[in-house]
């Protein structure tokens, strides 16, 4: 069986300050395929910039398994890791003061990072920023700086540099966090051409729920574990006509447990415990009943 781009298994991360221990990752499992674009969702605080920075190798896990592009991201040395990020990740940043350099144009950007890599031969670099230029839709503006730049416009360049040595993977932590609606759209349809264009692999981390829509597999973190997954396909009806379909699925780990949906939990009034029962073809998830009394409530 072929590796996955990223694989997570198990996947545990504690940090300690003062004293007090905070498990940012508790046993989170993920597993991402070789060209897939997926969009990793979750409220602040669930774990989900934890995970990036560990696949981009900026962090370190405690515990688990940690794979990006068939590397060990848990026994990776210092110089390894410099490698790693030269040749297997892109990463985009939300504040785009991050990813350009002020004072380049948009091409000398790109080129910047195609010399400081060293992976393209100096006589190629203006053709291949110039190639990434035009895959994100940006050609038009090669010549200004990000400050004669729009936000959607900067976070274009953002991700053509971050294209620009062919990486195995992409990874962007919320691209389109300080855009508005519409250039979000934007910006994210560019990514997904790229996506398609050139089949890396990329992995949006997000807040923001919209971003699903533009890809066919959304999970969502909850309490430093994956929750939920949401795959999106389209189906021809018998009039010929193409439906998009969304299907939600609780994520199970190898020990059985899952978190169901807090919509779910809010509208059966499901807390403390519920009741299984096992169908021939599925289990059915109820509210359980009251705690039984001891002997001593029951006394008067």
């Amino acid at each position: 069986m072929t590796e996955p781009a990223i694989l997570c298994a198990d996947l545990v991360r504690i940090f300690t300050a003062k004293g007090i221990e905070v498990q940012a990752l508790q046993g989170l499992n993920l597993r991402i395929e070789a060209g897939e674009l997926v969009a990793v969702v979750g409220a602040s605080g669930s774990g989900k910039s934890t995970l990036l920075s560990i696949l981009s190798s900026l962090d370190t896990p405690s515990a688990g398994t940690a794979r990006v592009g068939g590397r060990d991201l848990l026994t990776m040395t210092p110089k390894g890791r410099v490698d790693f990020r030269r040749r297997v990740v892109g990463f985009v940043w939300q504040q785009t003061s991050r990813n350009l350099l002020p004072y380049l144009t948009a091409t000398e950007n790109v080129g910047a990072a195609l010399a400081v890599a060293g992976l393209v031969p100096r006589a190629e670099r203006a053709a291949r920023a110039a190639e990434m230029l035009e895959l994100l839709e940006i050609s038009h503006r090669a010549d200004r700086r990000p400050s004669e730049l729009s936000g959607g416009e900067q976070q274009r360049v953002a991700i053509a540099i971050a294209l620009a040595n062919r990486p195995e993977v992409l990874l962007a932590d919320e691209p389109t966090g300080e855009l508005d609606d519409e250039t979000s759209a934007h910006v994210l349809e560019a990514m997904r051409a790229a996506n398609r264009e050139l089949g890396v692999t990329t992995l949006i981390v997000t807040h923001d729920p919209s971003v699903s829509s533009h890809v066919a597999r959304t999970v969502q973190i909850r309490d430093g574990r994956t929750a939920t997954e949401v795959l999106r396909t389209t189906e021809i009806d018998e009039e010929g006509a193409e439906r998009h379909v969304a299907a939600e699925y609780a994520v199970l780990d190898k020990v059985g447990r899952m978190q169901l949906p807090e919509e779910y939990m809010k509208a059966l009034e499901l807390k403390d415990r519920v009741r299984l029962d096992l169908e021939p073809d599925h289990v059915s998830v109820r509210p359980g009943q009251p705690h039984p009394r001891t002997s001593s409530e029951e006394q008067p």
